[in-house]
């Protein structure tokens, strides 16, 4: 059944997570960042080099998905330093990842204060509201968790990927690594 769950998350979530502003419904695709790159660096296809992160000339986009990348891999602080490069610092996507790498390194508070700046910028950002969810089922609050799943479905977020891994997190126990 859970296999179901998450094949059918993958297949349609994408198109509602898009338009939410939010994650994908697959872990980001490894490149040079984390095969080649040292800590501190990105990969730079147009140089086809590594950079320092805080001097790289990628767009906001490519450095999201980088962070995206570095986080998966549990490079946390070179995450939160793409982030921090991106000329987009208080926009909801960056803050829901802020709040996502903080979760992951268990700075719990700080990942809370990332959700909600995050989700007063954009109350439907369903990818926060599912991260914010995971980050109450990991500290025991399952039913604040339960709230944010009710949320998500109340903004159209049924079968999307933030409601089927919050969903399977309280099920569970346990949060998602992307």
């Amino acid at each position: 059944m859970r296999f179901a769950l998450l094949t059918a998350a993958a297949l349609i979530g994408p198109t509602v997570l898009f338009a939410a502003g939010g994650e994908t419904s697959t872990p980001p695709t490894q490149t040079n960042t984390t095969t080649e790159c040292a800590t501190g660096t990105v990969w730079n296809a147009d140089t086809q080099s590594c950079e320092e992160i805080k001097e790289s000339s990628l767009s906001p986009d490519a450095l999201y998905e980088n962070a995206r990348e570095l986080a998966y891999h549990g490079r946390f602080a070179d995450a939160r330093a793409a982030l921090e490069a991106m000329d987009e610092a208080d926009s909801d996507r960056v803050l829901t990842y802020m709040g996502f790498t903080a979760r992951k390194e268990g700075r719990m508070e700080d990942a809370m204060t990332f959700y909600k700046q995050a989700l007063s910028i954009n109350p439907d950002n369903l990818a926060a509201r599912s991260y914010m969810g995971q980050a109450f089922v990991e500290t025991g609050a399952v039913e604040l968790a339960a709230a944010q799943l009710t949320e998500i479905r109340t903004r159209g977020g049924r079968g999307s990927w933030p409601e089927v891994s919050l969903r399977l997190a309280i099920e569970n126990g346990q949060g998602f690594a992307y």
